[in-house]
C-alpha cells in the first residue's frame, strides 16, 4: 500500500490528546502506520531516523516542513527518549497538539537540541 500522509495526518489529529501522556513515538509511529508505511518499533523517539528511513523517508534539511513530515528530536536533560512529532500542515502534533513548533515544551525551545525532519516522497 503506497503512503497516504492525509490518513497519516488525519490519525494524529482524532488521536492527539490535550496534553502531553509521555508516548510521542508510539503515536506517532501508529499515524504513520494507519497512512501505510509500517514502522519497526524502537524504545525511545530519539532512534526512529533509522527505521524512517528504512520504510522509505528521506531526511531533508527543509525550514518549511510539509503536511506529513516527521521530526525525530535528540533527548534533553530529563528527557532521555527524545521526542518526535508529524506535520499537519499547520501544527505539529506528537501525543498532543503542540501549539509552540516541533520543540514540545519550553525546555526543549530553551535548550533547542539537534532534531532531522523525514518527508516520505
Amino acid at each position: 500500500m503506497p503512503w497516504d500522509r492525509n490518513k497519516a495526518i488525519s490519525f494524529a489529529q482524532s488521536h492527539a490528546q490535550p496534553f502531553s501522556t509521555r508516548y510521542c513515538a508510539k503515536s506517532v509511529r501508529e499515524a504513520i502506520e494507519s497512512g501505510g508505511v509500517t514502522l519497526l518499533p524502537t524504545n525511545y523517539a530519539k532512534d526512529y531516523g533509522r527505521n524512517l528511513t528504512n520504510a522509505g523517508f528521506v531526511e531533508t534539511n527543509t525550514i518549511m516542513p510539509m503536511p506529513g513530515d516527521v521530526v525525530v528530536i535528540q533527548p534533553i536533560d530529563g528527557h532521555p527518549a527524545g521526542h518526535m512529532a508529524i506535520y499537519d500542515g499547520r501544527t505539529w502534533i506528537s501525543d498532543f497538539k503542540q501549539n509552540h513548533g516541533f520543540y514540545p515544551n519550553s525546555a526543549y525551545r530553551r535548550i533547542r537540541p539537534k532534531y532531522k525532519i523525514y518527508r516520505h516522497p
